[in-house]
């Protein structure tokens, strides 16, 4: 083998462990497992990215509002009931908007469903939980779990509550959305599904 030929061998594996790591989204250099995202709002997508262009987007104006840098707070709320914002199931998020408005999601097996929540619940809500008054439009959400254990909400199967209210990154919900598309098998969504969810609170941290 040409020193030539070896060196393209040896290029092509460190460009599929690079990929193996992942890339930045906007420079393109390798970045590790454990990274920051920019949500792109224009798209509605995440963008995972290098520490030096998160610092770039540390302030809103940098970009002028088309990425946000998602933060990395967790924090378990109290005084949080989840029935007052009306949701349908009893595993949901709540994003705002920057007009002030609350969009609603439920992780379901064909991704995450809308809907508008009612204004002057949210306010309540809010109320009672003064820590929802920080939290930042578009990339940080109230995550709610009022399901019961074992599987389903409440009122269906199921043994023991498990009633959980967090303000959580943006990115820790679109998690939760694949870990509900991935397993979801069948109408109630199969074996493996719930434990899969209860496992990804339990590792819920404040940060």
């Amino acid at each position: 083998m040409t020193t030539t030929a070896l060196e393209r061998v040896v290029r092509r594996a460190a460009d599929r462990r690079a990929e193996a790591a992942g890339r930045c989204s906007l420079c393109g250099s390798t970045i590790s497992t454990a990274h920051r995202h920019l949500l792109d709002k224009a798209q509605d997508t995440l963008l995972c990215v290098c520490y030096a262009c998160s610092v770039l987007f540390n302030r809103a104006v940098a970009s002028e509002g088309h990425y946000r840098l998602v933060p990395e707070r967790r924090m378990r709320l109290s005084g949080v009931e989840p029935a007052i914002l009306g949701a349908p199931v009893g595993l949901a998020f709540f994003v705002k908007q920057d007009d002030g408005s609350v969009v609603a999601h439920y992780p379901s097996p064909a991704g995450a469903t809308r809907w508008e929540a009612d204004v002057d619940a949210w306010a309540a809500v809010v109320e009672s939980c003064a820590a929802l008054g920080g939290m930042a439009a578009d990339v940080e959400a109230l995550l709610v779990n009022s399901r019961r254990r074992g599987g389903g909400d409440r009122g269906s199967r199921g043994d023991r509550s498990d009633r959980q209210a967090w303000l959580v990154p943006i990115d820790d919900c679109y998690r939760l959305v694949a870990i509900v598309r991935t397993h979801w098998r069948g109408m109630y969504g199969g074996d493996a599904v719930w434990p899969a969810i209860e496992s990804f609170f339990a590792e819920l941290r404040p940060s």
